[in-house]
């Protein structure tokens, strides 16, 4: 009897869509503990600074909206490699960049560049991994992108060494974005390689149309799904917000204390390495005890950590305050890691996941966006420890939203 399924080679996987997305991921990596580093030696005050890194997270917000649309039209494969040469451009203009406002501008064009480059691989697991593997193929792509994350901060960390420029390291990245175009360039066509036999595009793949369709009409969906949006909604965009925070208010705080640039990327590339190490045991977990196992542990983590770097303004050992708080920082965020994308796809309808995955994508990436924006405000006006503090409350608030309405709404996970 011949087997139907065939047997899936991980080796045929991993340089389409695991090598790039690595390569351009370590280029993310290196440049994200730096943007603030680099602001401040343009002139920009602490809170200037603070939104210029909010400009990566906006940008992404930005680019959600047509990248459905882009990779449904040219496809996985083009939309990557065009993904990777807007990039380069968008780090041109942030490598040359002579006052903040432009180093804001070419870090926008990275975030809108990132965001058509995850919608891609996201389209490109989804039309060639056979469903049997799909969450494995998934999460394997998740633990990609924190290794890159671990990885860019020691190559950032030696590059300013080497050059005694921060600026240097967006040529990182501009390695990463060739490395990774050439790399999907130089590989045959994924409908070749896995199988399909297309030689003429006349229809989008699997994952092109879902990407398509959840950008489509996602303010309707916004609309129709407002009940469980407004509450667990909620819950999600603050996940989002204590994330990007932590992004963000991390190299701020290294700026303020006068810790050095290379060892700023060092000790966020060591905390990157915790965050990376616990991807799998996430997913275990929330399969093995429920989503809220992760969820409320994550968040409780993230906002008591964001309490105790803003306690510890001005108090002695201010550096081994600031290790520490990074590493539990990313201990917390490790626990939750996977945890938007798994409640995401049990919440939506089984029938037609696509349009409310792209309307629950948006509500995580607008808490994304607007927590940076909201520490840059509140460091304005204020302080960067009451930002840090702010940021603290609320996402204690979303542990207690989380705890609330997953039991209502994915009541087969709550235990």
């Amino acid at each position: 009897m011949v087997n139907a399924t065939p047997p899936f080679r991980w080796r045929s996987i991993a340089l389409p869509a695991f090598l790039p997305t690595l390569l351009f991921s370590i280029g993310e990596g290196a440049i994200i503990p730096i943007i603030p580093i680099v602001a401040d030696d343009l002139g920009a005050t602490l809170a200037i600074a603070g939104f210029i890194a909010a400009m990566i997270m906006v940008g992404e917000l930005i680019g959600d909206m047509p990248s459905g649309w882009l990779v449904s039209r040219i496809g996985e494969r083009t939309a990557m490699i065009g993904a990777s040469g807007f990039a380069i451009a968008g780090l041109a203009i942030a490598t040359l960049a002579p006052n903040p406002l432009v180093l804001g501008s070419g870090i926008l064009v990275v975030g809108i560049a990132t965001a058509v480059f995850a919608l891609a691989r996201h389209a490109f697991m989804t039309s060639f991994v056979p469903h049997a593997y799909r969450a494995r193929a998934l999460s394997s792509l998740g633990g990609t992108f924190r290794l890159g994350f671990f990885i860019g901060p020691f190559i950032a960390a030696g590059v300013i060494q080497l050059t005694g420029s921060t600026s240097a390291v967006f040529l990182v990245h501009v390695v990463g974005c060739v490395g990774a175009a050439v790399v999907l360039l130089l590989l045959r066509d994924p409908s070749a390689t896995f199988g399909s036999g297309r030689t003429v595009r006349t229809h989008p793949t699997p994952g092109e149309a879902l990407v398509a369709e959840e950008a489509h009409g996602l303010f309707r969906t916004i609309w129709t799904s407002r009940a469980v949006l407004a509450r667990l909604g909620t819950g999600a965009a603050l996940i989002g917000a204590l994330r990007a925070s932590r992004a963000v208010i991390l190299p701020l705080w290294a700026v303020s204390i006068g810790i050095g640039d290379s060892s700023t990327a060092i000790i966020i590339g060591i905390a990157g390495g915790i965050d990376f190490a616990l991807f799998y045991v996430s997913g275990h977990v929330m399969d093995r005890f429920g989503r809220l196992w992760a969820a409320v542990p994550s968040m409780v983590g993230l906002g008591l950590g964001h309490l105790a770097l803003a306690f510890s303004d001005g108090l002695p050992g201010e550096l081994v305050w600031f290790v520490s708080v990074a590493m539990f920082l990313s201990l917390a965020n490790g626990v939750g890691s996977g945890i938007l994308m798994t409640l995401g796809a049990d919440l939506a309808d089984p029938r037609d996941p696509a349009p409310f995955l792209g309307a629950w994508r948006f509500t995580g990436d607008l808490g994304g966006a607007s927590a940076p924006l909201l520490v840059a405000g509140v460091t304005a006006v204020s302080s960067l420890a009451l930002a840090s503090s702010i940021m603290g409350v609320l996402g204690l608030a979303g542990a207690g939203i989380l705890l609330r309405y997953v039991p209502r709404y994915v009541p087969r996970f709550r235990r």
